[in-house]
């Protein structure tokens, strides 16, 4: 094989890739590497902006695969328009569960806790004690029950939690219980004492979270969104914080970034932190692998992992 492969990692900071493809380092610059007509396999740059890693897709006459290092294809879905029928679309399960997990039980343990209170009073040299809410006893729904929401549940398994319910797209049984479909989350909503989103952004999902979804919550419940900002409407949520009936813990906002002058960065009981749930140092190690295996796949002529559609074709 001596077509191209564009990758957003020098190919020599990467062990193990196959012999034969032409590897070309590309994460964004302004000029491409190479021609992007002799480009077989595309790996789309990481935390870049939507239309960057989109711009090559017109000219990619040739690619057979394009691969994401997200979990969400959102961002370059728009762009797939561009492409001839029977391109492969992979996206990045197995590399995002660890941190993106790990952020998520962050933030509901600072939220509960109060630890942003803490930070402010250190600020001020003030001793703030108190009662606070524990996590142990708490009812917890994950909405969105793909490889990320198991990964949280596991997370939260030694945390002593009263329940844990989980709605995915499809109904279902896992080891550890029912999954629900989406049609049964609005019966669910009202037991939750905090409600976590970690389901991919699609039309069905997009404002999913809007003022009915949040008046079910109970009164002093805390959503949890490390899925994409626009499964949330914003001014309905903006509405029940200044409320103070609910809390929120975003680590995705809509927009995104969150302009300087935008409420959310001042309404009571919400934490932000900007988009961090993917990018640490269990990142590079995990997207390494994966794209040598797929790699390696690719050029062996197996099936391909994490094929999340193939255009001209229907959504797997």
């Amino acid at each position: 094989m001596t077509a191209d492969v564009w990758l957003p990692i020098p190919p020599d900071e990467i062990e193990g890739l196959p012999m034969g493809p032409a590897y070309r380092y590309w994460n964004g610059a302004e000029d491409f590497p190479a021609d992007p007509a002799e480009c077989a396999f595309y790996v789309v740059p990481y935390m870049k902006a939507p239309e960057l890693g989109q711009r090559p897709l017109p000219e990619l006459s040739s690619v057979e695969v394009v691969q994401t290092l997200s979990a969400g294809i959102d961002h370059v879905e728009p762009g797939l328009k561009h492409l001839r029928p029977g391109v492969r679309l992979c996206n990045a399960r197995g590399v995002h569960e660890a941190s993106t997990a790990e952020l998520t039980l962050t933030l509901i343990l600072a939220s509960l806790r109060g630890i942003p209170d803490f930070v402010r009073a250190q600020d001020r040299g003030e001793w703030l004690g108190g009662f606070r809410p524990a996590l142990a006893d708490k009812n917890v729904l994950i909405v969105g029950y793909g490889s990320i929401g198991a990964a949280i549940e596991d997370r939260l398994a030694p945390f002593e939690l009263a329940r844990v319910a989980r709605v995915a797209r499809s109904e279902r049984t896992t080891a550890r219980g029912e999954v629900h479909p989406l049609t049964e989350l609005s019966a669910l909503l009202p037991e939750a004492d905090v409600v976590i989103l970690s389901t991919p952004l699609t039309e069905t999902t997009r404002h999913l979270v809007d003022a009915d979804f949040l008046a079910r919550m109970k009164d002093g419940a805390l959503l949890v969104n490390v899925a994409r900002g626009p499964v949330v409407d914003s001014k309905a949520l903006l509405a029940e914080l200044e409320t103070g009936r609910l809390t929120a813990a975003l680590d995705v906002t809509d927009p995104e970034p969150l302009p300087r002058d935008h409420p959310l960065w001042r309404a009571p009981g919400v934490l932000i932190s900007p988009h961090v749930g993917g990018p640490t140092s269990a990142f590079l190690p995990r997207a390494k692998r994966l794209l040598v295996d797929q790699l390696t796949r690719f050029v062996n002529r197996e099936p391909l992992r994490n094929v999340i559609l193939t255009t001209g074709a229907t959504h797997a």
